[in-house]
């Protein structure tokens, strides 16, 4: 019989959860630890933290001993938003300690090409002193951009443009301080935020597009941006999330292209509002749908995939980060099993969710 990895999930945040369950369901996985920064989780068990029952795995805040442990991989989930500093460096810590990492924090590894030198000079470094080998992916950023894509484009006839979306409404992201600092919604027009920035536009959706141009063989030109903004035109309530006022941004949109001979031919595109009734002339998820993963392909014959998701309570954005989550632990064996270094959706074999029939 073949020996599980040992698995450790470090974060119980809105991937955290998800991966807690996903690794449960593998049989090829053994959880072996959760590593919390909430010092009121510290002793509960991790499947009760997950909604699934116990599991005899305690959540742990001694991050030494985790590593001391030996997992064979880490599902690092806690957030690189508002601390990528404090994230990259725990990764790092994790890969010199010769744990294998798979994670949706830090957006620059998704296409390592182009990630900056100095980083990757310190994750290859701390891949090599450990043996280990790095993995990000998500959803969007992830599997719904690069994954998606790439199997589609392969029962073409011809293709004109690749065109990845996401389309939600924020109201239903566990996570109002990203939906207000990061993305904006309730601030005022005249105020950038931190995720339209040129600079993340590039990081977190170039890095998609320049992948899957990777894939398919193109050469791009150079990848551009192209944003736009909606005022609410009235104050409204949003459960769990408070007040956004008149004026205040209500719906955004953006796109980064990738772009030959003068033409965008691979765009990542964000269609995203606060409330459902704002910019009706712009893309919408299915009726009856919070938010959706679309990914079009157009040229002959023009391919249209549109992916929905639900973690068992109708709201669309949970069903993404289980997703999310799922893509990440369903790799591990692959992950472990591949060279040290940081590897991507091109360097995979086809995952698929063995034995996860219940």
């Amino acid at each position: 019989m073949t020996d599980l990895l040992r698995v450790v999930v470090w974060g119980t945040g809105n991937v955290g959860l998800p991966a807690i369950r996903a690794v449960v369901a593998n049989p090829a996985l053994e959880l072996s630890g959760v590593v919390v920064s909430n010092p009121a989780k510290v002793g509960l068990d991790a499947g009760v933290l997950a909604g699934i029952g116990p599991t005899g795995v305690l959540a742990s805040d001694d991050i030494d001993a985790m590593l001391a442990s030996k997992p064979d991989a880490v599902v690092y989930t806690a957030s690189g938003d508002f601390r990528p500093i404090e994230a990259i460096t725990d990764v790092l810590r994790c890969l010199g300690a010769g744990c294998n990492v798979v994670s949706p924090s830090i957006y620059p590894l998704y296409h390592p090409a182009s990630a900056p030198p100095e980083l990757m000079e310190y994750v290859n470094g701390a891949c090599a002193h450990g043996e280990s080998t790095m993995f990000a992916s998500g959803i969007d950023p992830g599997w719904a951009l690069d994954l998606l894509p790439m199997v589609l484009s392969g029962v073409a006839g011809s293709i004109d443009e690749i065109r990845m979306q996401e389309i939600f409404n924020y109201a239903t992201y566990h996570a109002p301080d990203a939906v207000r600092d990061l993305v904006g919604f309730g601030t005022p027009l005249d105020r950038l935020p931190p995720m339209l920035e040129e600079t993340a536009l590039q990081t977190v959706w170039g890095s998609m597009v320049r992948l899957v141009a990777d894939a398919m063989g193109v050469t791009l030109d150079e990848v551009t941006t192209w944003t736009d903004r909606l005022p609410l035109a009235a104050t409204v309530e949003v459960d769990g999330m408070g007040t956004f006022h008149e004026g205040t941004q209500g719906a955004m949109r953006f796109e980064v292209r990738g772009m030959v001979d003068g033409k965008a031919r691979i765009v990542a595109e964000h269609v995203t509002r606060i409330i459902d009734d704002i910019a009706p002339d712009w893309p919408m998820a299915p009726a009856g749908r919070q938010g959706a993963h679309r990914v079009i392909v157009s040229g002959r014959p023009n391919i249209e995939v549109t992916i929905c998701a639900d973690d068992g309570n109708g709201n669309s954005a949970e069903g993404g980060n289980a997703t999310a989550a799922g893509r990440l632990v369903h790799s591990i064996p692959a992950v472990v099993a591949a060279a040290p270094g940081v590897i991507t959706t091109l360097d995979l074999p086809i995952i698929v969710g063995r034995g996860l029939f219940s």
